[in-house]
């Protein structure tokens, strides 16, 4: 009573040709490596770059001169580092430190942008 149900499968007696495979896999290769150049390297125009358009809301006249712009930079970098002064005064612990720290770095900020004010216009 040891009937099987489902049959055998035929047996497959042609054995493929070695050289005809290789060839097949590497055209089946060659074509994949296309396909991922392309995606890479040369992308769907939906994909590309579009060119930069920067908002134009707060926008600086485009006829203000470098010392013009690096003395406001300047002055703003000193109200924000007085700003930062007078917070930090008024907490204590980490967040005070933090905020000193922060000081700082508009500190330095404000020095290198005086050093190129020095640089564009010497005294």
């Amino acid at each position: 009573m040891n009937k099987k149900i489902v049959p055998d499968p035929p047996i497959d007696t042609t054995t493929p040709d070695p050289e005809t495979s290789r060839d097949e896999d590497l055209l089946r290769d060659r074509d994949a490596i296309k396909r991922a150049l392309d995606y890479y390297l040369d992308p769907a125009p939906q994909y590309t770059e579009k060119p930069r358009r920067p908002s134009t809301m707060f926008m600086i006249a485009p006829n203000n001169d470098t010392e013009s712009l690096l003395v406001n930079a300047c002055e703003s970098l000193a109200s924000a580092s007085v700003l930062t002064s007078d917070f930090a005064a008024e907490l204590i612990g980490p967040q005070r430190h933090k905020a000193i720290a922060i000081q700082q770095v508009i500190m330095l900020a404000e020095l290198a942008v005086n050093r190129a004010v020095d640089n564009v216009v010497p005294t």
